[in-house]
């Protein structure tokens, strides 16, 4: 007798005996580049703003499970009921994961009150206010950085040039603008072997493209992420780019194209589920960041881009999800294209 059974749940949907922890991790391992770049060219700093994002990011998910989901939990016994409950779920590492994107998001030299509420907004409000992990319509990284920017724009423009072209030891920083600011300022534009090592000024994990790519790889070995929706947001981006008589490779690399598209855009919960779907999904993002980033106030697009095609997702789903023959991705054009 087949003993298999459906299971109604909200995404992330596991295949392959992965469990949400698994994906997670592969999340972390594969930010590890860019983390490390961001410190070797803005020194600790940036660091403690990863780990001031992550620990208030896991301290708020825990507080919130443990105040408002756990009904039996003992205070008196508070370190057995942590880790035996199973409304306690924070050791997933979705929180962790959300707090490192925040902090990639953010400026290095922001003050370390700035990751924090970032981190404590984006899972009270944009994931434990919609129910949790699974049923948020919002990515929570891109809503706690649209509210520190709404909120502080200050410290959240306030970019530096890495510590490494600084001229001297007593300098700790340098003001500096990122390479879309340039370009919208005099027409700069920054050199492309500098945009993929990440010698710019910048958010700490959006600098350097090549790092990026290095850790979308490792998500793509592991199919941990698909390419649906980066190749949708990229290719869509690079096309306009050629349309309108810009440097493809320069938006592709500036800014948090890459961060956006392989990190944020492949978000299992807040994007469509279908492959059709997903490149559906990236497309719009990719039509609304070309749209911000050259006739917008603000030099870049990419959070409220992925925010607008969050929102849109649901619907998105509803006219996407369909049954597609094995080997198809679902919109009909891509299907031809890509026949054997």
């Amino acid at each position: 007798m087949n003993d298999n059974k459906l299971i109604v749940a909200s995404t992330p949907f596991l295949r392959n005996g992965e469990t949400a922890h698994c994906l997670m991790f592969d999340a972390l391992l594969a930010a590890l580049p860019a983390a490390l770049c961001a410190i070797y060219y803005f020194g600790l700093r940036s660091l403690a703003v990863m780990l001031a994002g992550m620990l208030a990011a896991a301290v708020t998910e825990a507080a919130v499970q443990i105040l408002f989901k756990c009904r039996s939990f003992n205070y008196r016994d508070f370190a057995f009921s942590f880790f035996t409950r199973e409304e306690i779920t924070v050791m997933d590492g979705s929180a962790v994961v959300t707090g490192l994107l925040l902090a990639f998001t953010l400026p290095p030299g922001v003050p370390l009150w700035v990751p924090i509420v970032g981190a404590v907004f984006g899972v009270v409000v944009a994931k434990h206010l919609f129910g949790g992990l699974g049923y948020n319509i919002f990515n929570p990284a891109l809503a706690g950085r649209a509210f520190l920017l709404a909120a502080w724009p200050a410290p959240m423009t306030a970019w530096q040039a890495p510590v490494c072209r600084a001229s001297g030891p007593a300098i700790d920083a340098i003001s500096s603008a990122t390479p879309l600011g340039a370009l919208a300022l005099d027409g700069q534009t920054t050199p492309l072997v500098q945009l993929l090592l990440g010698s710019v000024g910048g958010s700490l994990g959006e600098t350097s493209a090549l790092a990026l790519m290095l850790g979308a790889a490792y998500l793509l070995y592991k199919r941990t992420i698909t390419w649906h929706a980066p190749l949708g947001m990229l290719g869509t981006m690079a096309l306009l780019c050629l349309a309108l008589g810009h440097d493809p490779l320069f938006h592709l690399c500036a800014g948090g194209a890459m961060l956006g598209a392989f990190f944020m855009a492949t978000d299992p919960v807040t994007s469509p589920l279908s492959p059709a779907g997903r490149i559906i999904f990236g497309c719009g993002a990719g039509i609304i960041t070309m749209v911000i980033r050259l006739y917008g106030a603000y030099p870049e697009g990419v959070c409220y881009a992925l925010l607008i095609m969050n929102s849109l997702s649901p619907l998105i789903d509803r006219y996407t999800s369909r049954t597609v023959r094995p080997g198809e991705i679902g919109v009909p054009l891509v299907d031809t294209l890509t026949k054997k």
